[in-house]
């Protein structure tokens, strides 16, 4: 099974300046529902491959963007 990365954030207008952040970067991303099994203060999340979570991380920890966790979750799962 094949695992993509999901940025949970504590509010909308963090969420569209990390897919802004992120696509400028080079990274595709999704803006999709957050997932029921993950908790938020925001209906809204980003994904993105697994192979670029740690580029994730450093780049929102650079930019600022507070985030309210990055997890790890099969695909299926969403």
């Amino acid at each position: 099974m094949t695992q993509v990365g999901v940025a949970l954030f504590f509010t909308t207008s963090a969420v569209m300046r990390a897919e802004k952040l992120l696509q400028r970067e080079g990274i595709p991303v999704r803006l999709i529902p957050t997932p029921r099994m993950l908790s938020s203060d925001c209906g809204i999340a980003v994904r993105f491959d697994e192979e670029h979570r740690e580029r994730v991380v450093a780049l929102l920890q650079q930019a600022g963007v507070e985030s309210a966790g990055i997890h790890l979750v099969e695909d299926t799962d969403l």
